[in-house]
Protein backbone atom coordinates (compact mmCIF):
# COMPACT_ATOMS: atom_id res chain seq x y z
CA UNK A 1 0.00 0.00 0.00
CA UNK A 2 1.40 3.25 -0.95
CA UNK A 3 2.01 5.70 2.02
CA UNK A 4 0.69 8.64 0.16
CA UNK A 5 -2.42 7.05 -0.59
CA UNK A 6 -2.84 6.25 2.92
CA UNK A 7 -2.04 9.33 3.97
CA UNK A 8 -4.71 10.84 2.24
CA UNK A 9 -7.25 8.27 2.98
CA UNK A 10 -6.30 9.33 6.97
CA UNK A 11 -6.18 12.77 6.36
CA UNK A 12 -10.08 12.47 4.71
CA UNK A 13 -11.08 10.09 7.26
CA UNK A 14 -9.83 10.68 10.88
CA UNK A 15 -12.07 13.59 11.60
CA UNK A 16 -15.10 11.53 10.20
CA UNK A 17 -13.65 8.65 12.12
CA UNK A 18 -13.60 10.13 15.50
CA UNK A 19 -17.26 11.24 15.29
CA UNK A 20 -18.23 8.13 13.89
CA UNK A 21 -17.01 6.44 16.47
CA UNK A 22 -18.83 8.61 19.04
CA UNK A 23 -21.94 8.32 17.10
CA UNK A 24 -22.18 4.78 16.72
CA UNK A 25 -21.23 3.76 20.51
CA UNK A 26 -24.18 5.96 21.00
CA UNK A 27 -26.48 4.53 18.70
CA UNK A 28 -25.67 0.56 19.70
CA UNK A 29 -27.64 0.78 23.12
CA UNK A 30 -30.77 2.13 21.38
CA UNK A 31 -30.10 -0.63 18.80
CA UNK A 32 -29.53 -3.32 21.19
CA UNK A 33 -32.99 -2.41 22.65
CA UNK A 34 -35.22 -3.03 19.67
CA UNK A 35 -33.34 -6.14 18.48
CA UNK A 36 -36.59 -6.40 16.26
CA UNK A 37 -34.91 -7.44 12.79
CA UNK A 38 -32.03 -8.51 11.29
CA UNK A 39 -30.69 -5.10 10.20
CA UNK A 40 -30.79 -3.70 13.66
CA UNK A 41 -28.94 -6.52 15.29
CA UNK A 42 -26.21 -6.34 12.25
CA UNK A 43 -26.11 -2.52 13.20
CA UNK A 44 -25.41 -2.83 16.79
CA UNK A 45 -22.59 -5.48 15.73
CA UNK A 46 -20.95 -2.94 13.25
CA UNK A 47 -21.03 -0.22 16.20
CA UNK A 48 -19.13 -2.44 18.44
CA UNK A 49 -16.97 -3.59 15.54
CA UNK A 50 -16.28 -0.22 15.14
CA UNK A 51 -15.77 0.66 18.59
CA UNK A 52 -13.40 -2.04 19.36
CA UNK A 53 -11.23 -1.38 16.16
CA UNK A 54 -10.76 2.52 16.06
CA UNK A 55 -8.81 3.82 18.85
CA UNK A 56 -6.20 0.89 18.03
CA UNK A 57 -6.09 0.71 14.28
CA UNK A 58 -6.08 5.02 13.79
CA UNK A 59 -3.05 4.70 16.72
CA UNK A 60 -1.34 1.66 14.75
CA UNK A 61 -1.45 3.62 11.70
CA UNK A 62 -0.14 6.76 12.59
CA UNK A 63 2.77 4.23 14.42
CA UNK A 64 1.48 5.70 17.81
CA UNK A 65 -0.49 2.46 19.61
CA UNK A 66 2.33 1.34 21.70
CA UNK A 67 2.72 5.37 23.46
CA UNK A 68 -1.52 5.79 23.12
CA UNK A 69 -1.79 2.23 24.81
CA UNK A 70 -2.47 2.17 28.27
CA UNK A 71 -1.40 -1.34 29.27
CA UNK A 72 -3.06 -3.22 31.87
CA UNK A 73 -1.78 -6.90 33.44
CA UNK A 74 -3.68 -9.43 35.32
CA UNK A 75 -2.70 -9.15 39.25
CA UNK A 76 -1.47 -12.10 38.66
CA UNK A 77 1.07 -11.48 35.76
CA UNK A 78 3.78 -13.78 35.31
CA UNK A 79 6.91 -11.08 34.75
CA UNK A 80 6.94 -11.27 30.77
CA UNK A 81 7.78 -8.58 28.46
CA UNK A 82 4.42 -6.55 28.47
CA UNK A 83 5.20 -5.25 25.07
CA UNK A 84 3.71 -8.91 24.01
CA UNK A 85 0.48 -7.29 24.48
CA UNK A 86 0.80 -4.93 21.10
CA UNK A 87 0.56 -8.32 18.89
CA UNK A 88 -2.06 -9.88 21.11
CA UNK A 89 -4.26 -6.42 20.56
CA UNK A 90 -3.99 -6.05 17.31
CA UNK A 91 -3.53 -9.68 15.81
CA UNK A 92 -6.44 -10.75 17.84
CA UNK A 93 -8.35 -8.06 16.49
CA UNK A 94 -7.48 -8.18 13.17
CA UNK A 95 -8.68 -11.96 12.82
CA UNK A 96 -12.25 -11.52 14.27
CA UNK A 97 -12.84 -7.96 12.03
CA UNK A 98 -11.06 -8.78 8.77
CA UNK A 99 -14.16 -10.76 7.40
CA UNK A 100 -16.00 -7.40 7.88
CA UNK A 101 -13.48 -5.42 6.09
CA UNK A 102 -13.38 -7.41 3.14
CA UNK A 103 -16.84 -6.83 2.16
CA UNK A 104 -16.90 -4.81 -1.30
CA UNK A 105 -17.07 -0.76 -0.73
CA UNK A 106 -20.57 0.99 -1.02
CA UNK A 107 -21.58 4.44 -0.17
CA UNK A 108 -23.62 3.78 3.30
CA UNK A 109 -22.12 5.07 6.29
CA UNK A 110 -21.32 1.34 7.23
CA UNK A 111 -19.72 0.92 3.98
CA UNK A 112 -17.47 3.89 4.25
CA UNK A 113 -16.00 3.28 7.96
CA UNK A 114 -15.33 -0.49 6.41
CA UNK A 115 -13.20 1.29 3.85
CA UNK A 116 -11.48 3.87 5.89
CA UNK A 117 -10.77 0.87 8.81
CA UNK A 118 -9.75 -1.40 6.41
CA UNK A 119 -6.88 1.39 4.97
CA UNK A 120 -5.91 2.12 8.79
CA UNK A 121 -6.01 -1.94 8.69
CA UNK A 122 -3.24 -2.40 5.87
CA UNK A 123 -1.23 0.47 7.15
CA UNK A 124 -0.97 -0.95 10.75
CA UNK A 125 0.24 -4.34 8.91
CA UNK A 126 2.65 -2.03 7.34
CA UNK A 127 3.81 -0.50 10.75
CA UNK A 128 4.05 -4.10 12.48
CA UNK A 129 6.86 -5.23 10.51
CA UNK A 130 8.81 -2.23 9.69
CA UNK A 131 12.12 -2.09 12.05
CA UNK A 132 12.24 1.98 12.01
CA UNK A 133 8.37 2.52 13.11
CA UNK A 134 7.57 2.97 16.97
CA UNK A 135 4.79 0.38 16.70
CA UNK A 136 7.15 -2.52 15.58
CA UNK A 137 5.51 -5.56 16.91
CA UNK A 138 7.25 -7.74 19.55
CA UNK A 139 8.56 -10.71 16.77
CA UNK A 140 11.78 -11.45 18.86
CA UNK A 141 11.88 -12.44 22.77
CA UNK A 142 8.95 -14.14 24.69
CA UNK A 143 7.36 -17.20 23.02
CA UNK A 144 3.98 -15.34 23.00
CA UNK A 145 4.50 -14.41 19.82
CA UNK A 146 3.86 -17.37 18.34
CA UNK A 147 0.39 -17.47 19.65
CA UNK A 148 -0.97 -13.46 18.08
CA UNK A 149 1.27 -14.23 14.87
CA UNK A 150 -1.52 -16.92 14.44
CA UNK A 151 -4.16 -14.61 14.66
CA UNK A 152 -1.95 -12.05 12.71
CA UNK A 153 -1.96 -14.94 9.78
CA UNK A 154 -4.89 -16.01 10.21
CA UNK A 155 -6.41 -12.47 9.33
CA UNK A 156 -4.38 -12.57 6.12
CA UNK A 157 -5.90 -15.81 5.46
CA UNK A 158 -9.63 -14.79 6.12
CA UNK A 159 -9.47 -11.74 3.82
CA UNK A 160 -6.61 -12.21 1.22
CA UNK A 161 -7.91 -9.83 -1.36
CA UNK A 162 -8.27 -7.57 1.46
CA UNK A 163 -5.73 -6.72 3.53
CA UNK A 164 -2.88 -8.96 1.62
CA UNK A 165 -3.05 -8.76 -1.93
CA UNK A 166 -2.97 -4.77 -1.66
CA UNK A 167 0.47 -4.77 0.64
CA UNK A 168 3.14 -3.69 -0.79
CA UNK A 169 6.18 -5.91 -2.06
CA UNK A 170 8.64 -4.92 0.95
CA UNK A 171 5.91 -5.33 3.93
CA UNK A 172 4.97 -8.75 2.28
CA UNK A 173 8.31 -9.50 2.34
CA UNK A 174 8.99 -8.68 6.06
CA UNK A 175 5.71 -10.47 7.11
CA UNK A 176 6.99 -13.75 5.74
CA UNK A 177 10.12 -12.99 7.22
CA UNK A 178 8.89 -12.81 10.66
CA UNK A 179 6.46 -15.76 10.62
CA UNK A 180 9.09 -17.59 9.37
CA UNK A 181 11.47 -16.59 12.16
CA UNK A 182 8.58 -17.94 15.00
CA UNK A 183 9.94 -21.92 14.08
CA UNK A 184 12.58 -21.25 16.45
CA UNK A 185 9.53 -21.52 18.79
CA UNK A 186 8.68 -25.22 19.48
CA UNK A 187 4.78 -25.18 21.01
CA UNK A 188 4.59 -27.51 24.15
CA UNK A 189 1.60 -30.41 23.45
CA UNK A 190 -1.36 -28.40 23.77
CA UNK A 191 -3.48 -25.90 22.06
CA UNK A 192 -0.11 -23.92 20.68
CA UNK A 193 0.35 -26.60 18.22
CA UNK A 194 -2.22 -24.70 15.78
CA UNK A 195 -0.85 -21.55 15.96
CA UNK A 196 2.28 -23.09 14.35
CA UNK A 197 0.10 -25.03 12.00
CA UNK A 198 -1.72 -21.85 10.99
CA UNK A 199 1.35 -19.75 10.61
CA UNK A 200 2.64 -23.10 7.80
CA UNK A 201 -0.98 -23.38 6.85
CA UNK A 202 -0.95 -19.36 5.75
CA UNK A 203 2.13 -19.35 4.41
CA UNK A 204 1.03 -22.49 1.73
CA UNK A 205 -1.67 -20.54 1.14
CA UNK A 206 0.00 -17.79 -0.34
CA UNK A 207 2.27 -19.65 -2.13
CA UNK A 208 5.36 -19.36 -0.06
CA UNK A 209 7.86 -22.22 1.42
CA UNK A 210 6.22 -23.93 4.35
CA UNK A 211 6.96 -26.76 6.47
CA UNK A 212 4.41 -29.40 6.71
CA UNK A 213 5.53 -30.96 9.49
CA UNK A 214 4.07 -28.20 12.06
CA UNK A 215 1.24 -29.00 10.87
CA UNK A 216 0.91 -32.58 10.14
CA UNK A 217 1.38 -32.96 14.13
CA UNK A 218 -0.73 -30.51 15.01
CA UNK A 219 -3.32 -32.22 13.42
CA UNK A 220 -2.38 -35.51 14.53
CA UNK A 221 -2.42 -34.30 18.09
CA UNK A 222 -5.50 -32.77 18.20
CA UNK A 223 -7.45 -35.38 16.70
CA UNK A 224 -5.80 -37.84 19.35
CA UNK A 225 -7.20 -35.36 22.13
CA UNK A 226 -10.60 -35.72 20.92
CA UNK A 227 -13.28 -37.19 23.61
CA UNK A 228 -16.39 -37.18 21.46
CA UNK A 229 -19.64 -35.35 21.14
CA UNK A 230 -17.90 -32.84 20.16
CA UNK A 231 -15.56 -31.85 22.41
CA UNK A 232 -11.40 -31.92 21.95
CA UNK A 233 -8.80 -32.10 25.21
CA UNK A 234 -6.28 -29.37 25.49
CA UNK A 235 -3.81 -31.81 26.05
CA UNK A 236 -3.83 -34.71 27.83
CA UNK A 237 -5.86 -33.55 30.50
CA UNK A 238 -9.65 -32.43 29.51
CA UNK A 239 -10.19 -28.98 30.56
CA UNK A 240 -14.23 -27.98 30.82
CA UNK A 241 -13.82 -24.03 29.83
CA UNK A 242 -13.99 -22.47 25.96
CA UNK A 243 -10.76 -23.28 23.78
CA UNK A 244 -12.02 -25.25 21.52
CA UNK A 245 -14.25 -21.98 20.80
CA UNK A 246 -10.71 -20.08 21.29
CA UNK A 247 -8.36 -21.91 19.19
CA UNK A 248 -9.20 -25.59 18.94
CA UNK A 249 -12.11 -25.54 16.22
CA UNK A 250 -11.45 -22.44 14.44
CA UNK A 251 -8.01 -22.81 13.57
CA UNK A 252 -8.09 -26.85 12.93
CA UNK A 253 -10.61 -26.09 10.40
CA UNK A 254 -8.92 -23.41 8.68
CA UNK A 255 -5.43 -24.96 8.36
CA UNK A 256 -7.67 -27.99 6.67
CA UNK A 257 -8.93 -26.21 4.31
CA UNK A 258 -6.14 -25.08 3.35
CA UNK A 259 -4.45 -28.32 3.01
CA UNK A 260 -7.71 -29.96 1.57
CA UNK A 261 -7.23 -26.82 -1.10
CA UNK A 262 -4.06 -27.71 -2.11
CA UNK A 263 -3.95 -30.95 -2.17
CA UNK A 264 -0.53 -31.59 -0.12
CA UNK A 265 0.75 -34.44 0.73
CA UNK A 266 -0.47 -35.68 4.39
CA UNK A 267 0.29 -38.37 6.40
CA UNK A 268 -2.57 -41.55 6.40
CA UNK A 269 -5.38 -39.59 5.12
CA UNK A 270 -6.85 -37.17 2.86
CA UNK A 271 -7.09 -33.81 4.03
CA UNK A 272 -10.94 -33.23 2.65
CA UNK A 273 -11.78 -35.87 5.02
CA UNK A 274 -10.30 -34.76 7.93
CA UNK A 275 -11.72 -31.34 7.22
CA UNK A 276 -15.31 -32.67 6.74
CA UNK A 277 -14.63 -34.63 10.23
CA UNK A 278 -13.43 -31.61 12.08
CA UNK A 279 -16.54 -29.24 10.72
CA UNK A 280 -19.29 -31.87 11.82
CA UNK A 281 -17.36 -32.14 15.01
CA UNK A 282 -17.34 -27.91 14.99
CA UNK A 283 -20.68 -28.03 14.30
CA UNK A 284 -21.71 -31.02 16.94
CA UNK A 285 -20.02 -28.20 19.77
CA UNK A 286 -21.55 -25.20 18.47
CA UNK A 287 -25.03 -27.24 19.31
CA UNK A 288 -23.91 -27.38 23.13
CA UNK A 289 -22.83 -23.83 22.68
CA UNK A 290 -26.56 -22.65 21.31
CA UNK A 291 -27.86 -24.72 24.46
CA UNK A 292 -25.52 -22.82 26.80
CA UNK A 293 -26.96 -19.42 25.93
CA UNK A 294 -29.65 -18.52 28.87
CA UNK A 295 -33.31 -16.63 27.99
CA UNK A 296 -31.27 -13.54 28.81
CA UNK A 297 -28.05 -14.31 26.64
CA UNK A 298 -25.95 -14.76 29.61
CA UNK A 299 -23.81 -17.92 29.30
CA UNK A 300 -21.84 -20.19 31.80
CA UNK A 301 -18.94 -18.28 33.32
CA UNK A 302 -16.68 -21.58 33.13
CA UNK A 303 -12.88 -22.14 32.93
CA UNK A 304 -9.51 -20.48 31.85
CA UNK A 305 -10.11 -17.21 30.02
CA UNK A 306 -13.19 -16.21 31.20
CA UNK A 307 -12.21 -12.62 29.96
CA UNK A 308 -12.05 -13.81 26.07
CA UNK A 309 -15.78 -12.44 26.73
CA UNK A 310 -17.28 -12.78 23.51
CA UNK A 311 -14.61 -15.22 21.74
CA UNK A 312 -16.97 -18.07 23.10
CA UNK A 313 -18.93 -18.10 21.12
CA UNK A 314 -16.58 -18.02 17.62
CA UNK A 315 -17.58 -21.18 16.15
CA UNK A 316 -21.27 -20.42 16.03
CA UNK A 317 -20.05 -16.89 14.68
CA UNK A 318 -17.77 -18.51 12.02
CA UNK A 319 -20.41 -21.45 10.83
CA UNK A 320 -22.61 -18.30 10.09
CA UNK A 321 -20.29 -16.41 8.34
CA UNK A 322 -19.12 -19.38 6.30
CA UNK A 323 -23.03 -20.42 5.81
CA UNK A 324 -21.83 -23.60 7.51
CA UNK A 325 -24.38 -23.89 10.20
CA UNK A 326 -26.02 -27.76 10.83
CA UNK A 327 -29.68 -27.87 10.03
CA UNK A 328 -30.12 -27.90 13.59
CA UNK A 329 -29.94 -24.34 14.24
CA UNK A 330 -31.62 -22.10 11.80
CA UNK A 331 -29.76 -19.17 10.72
CA UNK A 332 -32.54 -16.49 12.55
CA UNK A 333 -32.17 -18.48 15.75
CA UNK A 334 -28.34 -18.30 16.00
CA UNK A 335 -28.34 -14.91 15.13
CA UNK A 336 -31.25 -13.86 17.88
CA UNK A 337 -29.14 -16.07 20.30
CA UNK A 338 -26.14 -14.32 19.77
CA UNK A 339 -27.45 -10.74 19.40
CA UNK A 340 -28.60 -11.28 22.61
CA UNK A 341 -25.20 -12.66 24.12
CA UNK A 342 -23.48 -9.46 22.60
CA UNK A 343 -26.20 -7.43 25.14
CA UNK A 344 -25.42 -9.30 27.92
CA UNK A 345 -21.38 -8.95 27.91
CA UNK A 346 -21.29 -5.59 25.99
CA UNK A 347 -24.25 -3.11 28.46
CA UNK A 348 -21.72 -3.23 30.81
CA UNK A 349 -20.15 0.57 29.96
CA UNK A 350 -16.65 -0.41 32.11
CA UNK A 351 -15.70 -2.99 29.06
CA UNK A 352 -13.65 0.13 27.82
CA UNK A 353 -11.57 2.81 28.99
CA UNK A 354 -12.36 6.14 28.70
CA UNK A 355 -10.04 6.45 25.91
CA UNK A 356 -11.67 3.60 24.04
CA UNK A 357 -9.84 0.12 24.50
CA UNK A 358 -11.22 -2.66 26.53
CA UNK A 359 -10.52 -3.75 29.83
CA UNK A 360 -9.73 -6.98 31.72
CA UNK A 361 -12.96 -8.59 32.22
CA UNK A 362 -15.91 -10.95 31.55
CA UNK A 363 -19.04 -8.57 31.46
CA UNK A 364 -17.02 -4.82 32.92
CA UNK A 365 -13.85 -4.09 34.33
CA UNK A 366 -13.00 -7.55 36.55
CA UNK A 367 -9.49 -7.39 36.61
CA UNK A 368 -9.37 -9.91 39.43
CA UNK A 369 -10.81 -12.45 37.07
CA UNK A 370 -7.29 -12.02 34.59
CA UNK A 371 -5.02 -15.25 34.56
CA UNK A 372 -1.63 -14.95 34.60
CA UNK A 373 -0.59 -14.56 31.25
CA UNK A 374 -3.96 -12.05 30.56
CA UNK A 375 -3.28 -8.33 29.91
CA UNK A 376 -5.83 -5.96 27.90
CA UNK A 377 -4.28 -6.91 24.59
CA UNK A 378 -5.21 -10.25 24.60
CA UNK A 379 -9.05 -9.15 25.27
CA UNK A 380 -9.24 -8.22 21.89
CA UNK A 381 -9.85 -11.96 20.89
CA UNK A 382 -13.47 -10.96 21.62
CA UNK A 383 -13.59 -9.91 18.30
CA UNK A 384 -13.90 -13.44 16.95
CA UNK A 385 -17.51 -13.23 17.79
CA UNK A 386 -18.10 -10.90 15.10
CA UNK A 387 -17.20 -13.14 12.21
CA UNK A 388 -20.72 -13.36 10.76
CA UNK A 389 -20.24 -9.35 10.13
CA UNK A 390 -18.41 -10.68 7.05
CA UNK A 391 -21.75 -11.76 5.27
CA UNK A 392 -23.27 -8.72 3.84
CA UNK A 393 -26.58 -7.24 4.90
CA UNK A 394 -28.73 -8.76 2.33
CA UNK A 395 -27.85 -12.21 3.45
CA UNK A 396 -30.36 -14.71 4.66
CA UNK A 397 -28.52 -14.74 8.41
CA UNK A 398 -29.64 -11.02 8.66
CA UNK A 399 -32.69 -11.26 6.95
CA UNK A 400 -33.94 -14.16 7.99
CA UNK A 401 -36.67 -14.24 11.08
CA UNK A 402 -35.45 -14.06 14.67
CA UNK A 403 -36.42 -17.47 15.84
CA UNK A 404 -36.42 -18.14 20.00
CA UNK A 405 -33.07 -20.00 20.66
CA UNK A 406 -32.87 -23.41 23.08
CA UNK A 407 -32.88 -22.24 26.54
CA UNK A 408 -35.47 -19.27 25.88
CA UNK A 409 -37.99 -22.47 24.63
CA UNK A 410 -37.22 -24.41 27.51
CA UNK A 411 -38.08 -21.98 30.10
CA UNK A 412 -41.23 -20.27 28.74
CA UNK A 413 -42.68 -23.77 28.30
CA UNK A 414 -42.63 -23.80 24.58
CA UNK A 415 -41.41 -26.86 22.39
CA UNK A 416 -38.04 -27.81 21.70
CA UNK A 417 -36.02 -30.63 20.41
CA UNK A 418 -34.09 -32.86 23.24
CA UNK A 419 -30.59 -33.58 22.93
CA UNK A 420 -28.45 -36.51 22.18
CA UNK A 421 -24.76 -37.42 21.75
CA UNK A 422 -22.96 -38.02 18.40
CA UNK A 423 -20.64 -40.84 17.69
CA UNK A 424 -18.44 -38.88 14.75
Amino acid sequence: MERRNFMQALAAGMAAGAAGTAQAVQAAPATAATGATGANERAYLAALAQKMAEPVLANMARGGLQKQFPLEVSPTWDGRDQRVAYLECFGRLIAGIAPWLALPDDAGAEGRTRKRLRELALQSYVNSVDPANPDYLLWKGHGQALVDSAYFTNALMRAPKALWEPLDPTTKRRIVAEIKSLRRIEPPYINWMLFAAMNEAWLLSVGEEHDPMRMNVAIRKINEWYVGDGWIKDGESFHFDYYNSFVMYPMLVEVLEVLAKSNAPFWNAKPAELHAQALKRMQRYGEHLERFIGPEGTFPPIGRSLTYRTAAFQPLALLAWRKQLPASLPEGQVRAALHAVHKAVWSAPDNFTKDGYLTIGFAGHQPELGDWYSNNGSMYIASAGLLALGLPETDSYWTAAAQDWTQKKAFAGKRFPKDYPVNY
